[in-house]
């Protein structure tokens, strides 16, 4: 039936358009549909479209709609198959993924089963914090949250609007229902325009900007009675106009394009056109090639290989590393096998169970039964993540302060910190050496609790995002004291912000900080997210000037970035040699300022091939915690550190303050000193270890920053 509510292949058929081109993008197929991610958007025309129809249909024909029996219905259709396949994602994870991920992912499985994943997954793509989290196997799920969320709102917008239109004589539902409409998605429109231009990362994700997409599906089944009117040569040419627009804005559109704003009416717009084309196109429309029967037999199987190829290519690409185009459409290909048994043997069998259609009770029960086996199944995961032994003691745990000894014996030429192999078998090995972490019997923080020892700043929201250019100022110790100290750059000056904070309390300065997200106080343009950091440009620039206007007694800076663009505008130029010029020109403004500027060195960088970060190798290693080592002179090269001395270098009077001996006291860095875990996400230093440094870093800091003042 083209004109009624009945079966449409030609919409099963651009399922499968929309399908496949996910498949295709998920798989790395990128040279041939770099767009691909566009078949969301394509399902969101279609569900939009469909439901609207089907609830639109029942106003008109009984005056009310059953709410009762229309989520019933999305229950049992829904819900069972994601319970099953949220359980099998959980398992993949525990078999495939670091156990410091296990937490997170556990919870990203308990949002994706309570639908509110797509929200989860915007807070964390604007949390720095989250910088070393990998991809998440339910990361697919955030558009069947979108589509969810609407199901549960859109029946509610439709029973007002006919309970409105029962009690006027003149109204007419389909065009009151169409201002409804646009009521809503005019606004979705505008804030999906606006936050992508400002908030992209967020944008991506969250249902306000994604609504008006579904709304064109619902305005196309609001028209549905005029669209049979349309003449089939029109019709035709619609058809085929919109199915190759589809198909070539997977092609044509890319990662670098704002996303959803305004590039995202291209593929629903052509989707809408593909819809009502497909009323009358006739014999040799688009309609007709849709309607073939292989792509209507994975139309049908679409939602079943949307929830099972995303956890399988995650885990294989856990195991095995890249995938690569081949191997990527290998796993999506063999998605079909899991695909079509869930299909056959969990949907279908219940979707159409006589005793659920006859209960609308028994269907939301059973499908409240398998979300609440997804939330089960990861809150398992949740807390599989094993600890260390803990200690009544543990917040007194001495970190760099039981390095004390060590460094008096080496200051009396006594030996090192790498003591312990060579030296008396009847000695312990000292803190800080690879010898000593036999004798590690608990420490703090526990690995999978590591990115949250950070300190209060981020609380503070003391630090910008990479978004905006905005210089956002936090002012700690003595707010009247004579003696001003400027904290800037990335959040390796940040990680230090508990000790500096606690020295200005001490010595009674007032710390005034401007720091933002992975961008170093420098005059080049590094790049960030697949592109220039424009923000990060612009940043500096306003923040240089604000440190011109306070004048302060000095400024202290670090940085991680190790490379800026020589051409700001070729993301194949970066080079570390642009950056140290970048830091040579920036320090030189405040030198020539005549304000004092203190470079603390950063600490070396882990380098571990096997591991991407030091708490994950302690989390798989917890009784052997040599394996998470590596050596120091590497750690110091691959760390921003040599570029800051260079820079120092060519400034005069940049005083350097280097705390390499207290983070990793001997030829090879250890990841646990004094009971307390020194690494957190990449290279950063925990808080929890940080404040064992106050001592060390004021007996640099403190005579730097008089020196400065004299």
């Amino acid at each position: 039936m083209r004109g009624g509510g009945g079966f449409r292949p030609d919409i099963e058929g651009l399922r499968a358009v929309a399908i496949g081109l996910v498949l295709l993008y998920h798989a790395e197929v990128v040279e041939l549909v770099p767009g691909g991610f566009v078949g969301v958007d394509v399902f969101f025309v279609i569900s939009g479209f469909l439901i609207t129809g089907l609830l639109i249909r029942e106003l008109e024909r009984s005056g009310r709609v059953s709410l009762g029996r229309f989520y019933a219905r999305r229950a049992k259709r829904l819900l069972p198959a994601t319970g099953v396949v949220l359980v099998v994602t959980a398992v993949l994870t525990w078999l495939s993924v670091s156990v410091v991920q296990w937490r997170v992912f556990g919870g990203d499985i308990v949002g994706a089963a309570l639908y509110v994943v797509n929200w989860v997954l915007a807070g964390r793509s604007v949390d720095y914090l989250a910088e070393d989290v990998g991809v998440s196997p339910v990361q697919h799920f955030w558009s069947l949250a979108v589509e969810e969320q609407f199901y549960i709102v859109w029946p509610l917008l439709l029973v007002l609007v006919g309970w409105w239109v029962r009690r006027r004589t003149h109204a007419r539902l389909r065009p009151v229902m169409a201002v409804a409409i646009g009521v809503v998605i005019v606004p979705s429109f505008v804030i999906s325009l606006v936050w992508t231009a400002s908030n992209p990362a967020v944008a991506f994700f969250v249902t306000p900007t994604r609504l008006w997409e579904l709304g064109i599906g619902a305005f196309v089944a609001i028209g549905a009675p005029l669209w049979p009117r349309v003449p089939a040569r029109v019709a035709w040419v619609l058809g085929w106009f919109g199915l190759v627009a589809v198909v070539v804005s997977a092609v044509v559109l890319t990662e670098q394009v704002a996303w959803p704003g305004y590039a995202a009416l291209w593929p629903t717009v052509a989707t809408a056109l593909v819809i009502v084309a497909g009323f009358t196109s006739g014999r040799w429309g688009a309609a007709s090639l849709l309607a073939w029967k292989p792509a209507v037999w994975v139309g049908g199987l679409s939602y079943s290989l949307y929830l099972w190829h995303w956890p399988l290519l995650v885990t294989a690409t856990n195991l095995w590393g890249e995938l690569g185009g081949k191997k990527g459409l290998l796993v999506a290909a063999a998605s079909f096998v899991p695909a079509y048994l869930s299909y056959r043997l969990v949907e279908n069998p219940l979707r159409f169970s006589k005793g659920l259609s006859g209960s609308n009770r028994l269907s939301l029960s059973l499908g409240g039964n398998f979300t609440l086996v997804g939330v089960v199944a990861g809150l398992v995961l949740v807390l599989a993540v094993p600890t260390s032994t803990t200690n009544p003691e543990q917040d007194q745990a001495a970190g760099a302060q039981a390095l004390d000894g060590q460094e008096a014996q080496r200051d009396a030429g006594e030996g090192g910190a790498d003591g312990g192999a060579d030296g008396d078998a009847t000695e312990a090995p000292p803190p800080g050496s690879v010898g000593s972490l036999a004798d590690v019997e608990w420490f703090t923080p526990q690995p999978a609790e590591a990115t949250a020892s950070v300190p209060s700043a981020y609380d503070d929201d003391c630090q910008q995002n990479q978004e905006s250019a905005e210089v956002v100022v936090c002012e700690y110790g003595d707010l009247e004291s004579e003696t001003v100290v400027v904290v800037v750059g990335d959040s390796k000056i940040l990680q230090w912000q508990s000790a500096i904070e606690a020295i200005a309390e001490d010595e009674g300065w007032h710390v005034i900080s401007m720091t933002k997200s992975a961008c170093g106080f420098h005059a080049g343009m590094q790049v960030a997210n697949g592109g220039p950091y424009t923000s990060c440009a612009e940043w500096n620039e306003n923040v240089l000037a604000q440190i011109l206007e306070i004048d302060p007694d000095a400024v202290l800076t670090s940085q991680r970035v190790t490379t800026a663009l020589e051409d700001a505008t070729n993301d194949e130029t970066r080079s570390t040699q642009a950056m140290e010029d970048a830091i040579t020109e920036q320090w030189s403004a405040v030198a020539d300022a005549d304000i004092p500027l203190i470079a603390l060195l950063d600490n070396p960088s882990p380098g571990m091939q096997e591991y991407d970060a030091v708490y994950e190798c302690v989390a798989e290693n917890m009784d052997s915690l040599e394996e998470c080592t590596f050596s120091r002179q590497e750690g110091y090269e691959s760390s921003s550190a040599p570029l800051q001395q260079a820079a120092a270098e060519r400034v005069s009077g940049v005083h350097i303050v280097d705390m390499t001996e207290h983070i990793c006291p001997g030829e090879t860095c250890v990841p646990v000193i004094g009971n307390i875990l020194v690494y957190r996400q990449t290279s950063h230093l925990t808080d929890a270890y940080v404040r064992t440094l106050q001592r060390q870093l004021a007996e640099q800091l403190v005579p730097a920053v008089a020196s400065a003042n004299s």
